[in-house]
């Protein structure tokens, strides 16, 4: 696991979008894992600053996203498909059929993650995945108690995790109660993981990340296992 301190979220952003579009040029055909949230916000428009400038192509890169709420159409403003649309897929010249977004609405959601998980198998795996972490150490929407060997699955989410997505809602209320995520085995068979770790409030997380047990009490705790981690951090100040 190699730790990549930073000054600030501006230059930790920065500096992962330069990784992603290293990589994009590297291989014009690359299986990108993308992750929401506050997190990784502004490392997406490091990336469409950079294809208005330079045209970074991404006409054969393929982006699967981590996960989506349950019960959430995509019109609606706090689906993480409206995410993605707003803050990339809407400004890059990325073709609409080789994004993915698990389907929240779907009338069987047990079908829906055989048939992502299917997805990410057909297209080879995950060539550089992007994660951030929550205070529990959740990453995806894998929650504590999460097992290892986990593929792409229903949760329930945690109410730390309802609170703190709170903010994209009117009340706490509003915010579902349970996601399809990519599970912790799919996120382990990416070849290559750039975590972004980013506030104070994340601090104890990090810590428990690089010196801590592995544990499923502590999800993110299983990314000491990958052989090809990085992780940007900035702990001085919150998102």
């Amino acid at each position: 696991m190699l730790i990549i301190e930073n000054q600030n979220y501006e230059a930790m952003s920065k500096k992962a979008a330069e990784h992603i579009i290293e990589r994009v040029k590297q291989n014009p055909f690359l299986n990108l894992g993308l992750a929401t949230g506050g997190t990784p916000q502004r490392m997406y428009e490091y990336l469409v600053e950079d294809y208005r400038k330079n045209g970074s192509d991404y006409q054969n890169v393929k982006c699967y996203n981590l996960d989506e709420y349950v019960g959430v159409s995509k019109d609606n403003k706090n689906s993480y498909y409206h995410y993605m649309k707003k803050n990339l897929y809407g400004h890059i010249n990325i073709k609409e059929e080789n994004t993915f977004i698990p389907n929240g609405m779907a009338k069987c959601l047990e079908h829906e993650c055989r048939e992502y998980e299917e997805k990410l198998t057909l297209s080879g795996g995950i060539d550089l995945q992007i994660l951030g972490i929550g205070e529990n150490g959740h990453i995806g929407f894998n929650e504590p108690g999460t097992p290892f060997n986990a593929s792409t699955h229903i949760v329930q989410l945690d109410s730390s995790t309802r609170k703190a997505n709170s903010r994209y809602f009117s009340t706490v209320e509003e915010v579902p109660t349970h996601a399809i995520t990519m599970g912790l085995h799919s996120i382990m068979k990416s070849k290559e993981i750039l975590l972004l770790v980013s506030g104070e409030n994340k601090a104890e997380a990090f810590k428990q990340l690089t010196s801590g047990k592995i544990t499923t009490d502590f999800p993110a705790s299983i990314l000491q296992n990958h052989k090809n981690v990085k992780v940007m951090e900035c702990l001085g100040l919150n998102e």
